[in-house]
């Protein structure tokens, strides 16, 4: 009977993963795919989506790519507002999502080992894992997921969250 439990979780967590990688690539088709197809130039609105998507836990995109890809096409001033919005917008679902649902549940989005490993590096450094994780082209998401399980303080979420986006994106600007 465990061999058969064990199946259904292979299966929930492979069909999950599809799911997920599904939702991934008809986001970033319909937004910035479709303009290139079209012969348009990129949109502010594709890059807020793509920036959004990417900062939910569940969606791996690179951001940070997006956010150099679009610097030829927008002032750093415009780019940087829009990516710290929606950064910010998304981590808030995620830290909800981990108050809110049950830890079973987020188990089969997220995977046990990513979750634990966050949540040591949460207990261990605090607010300097959320600041590194943002700063950094880390899995923040999946911080903001684990503070939330914790019932980390928003307030110490959000403003470590925003300083290391804030210098990331300042970063990012000045190199490229």
């Amino acid at each position: 009977m465990n061999i058969n439990i064990a199946d259904k979780t292979k299966r929930s967590k492979i069909i999950i993963f599809c799911v997920t990688v599904l939702v991934a690539v008809l986001i970033i088709s319909f937004t910035v795919g479709r303009e290139i197809y079209e012969g348009k130039s990129d949109s502010m609105f594709s890059f807020g989506l793509v920036h959004f998507a990417g900062y939910l836990f569940f969606l791996l995109m690179p951001v940070e790519m997006a956010f150099v890809y679009y610097l030829s096409f927008y002032e750093e001033a415009k780019l940087i507002g829009i990516a710290l919005s929606t950064a910010f917008v998304a981590q808030l679902i995620d830290y909800f999502i981990g108050f809110s649902f049950s830890l079973k549940f987020i188990h089969s989005f997220v995977g046990e080992k990513r979750l634990i490993k966050a949540e040591k590096y949460i207990r261990k450094y605090g607010n300097l894992t959320i600041f590194v994780f943002n700063f950094f082209p880390l899995s923040s998401p999946v911080i903001a997921l684990v503070a939330g399980m914790l019932k980390y303080r928003l307030r110490h979420l959000l403003i470590y969250s925003l300083f290391g986006l804030v210098l990331k994106y300042i970063v990012l600007s000045l190199i490229f």
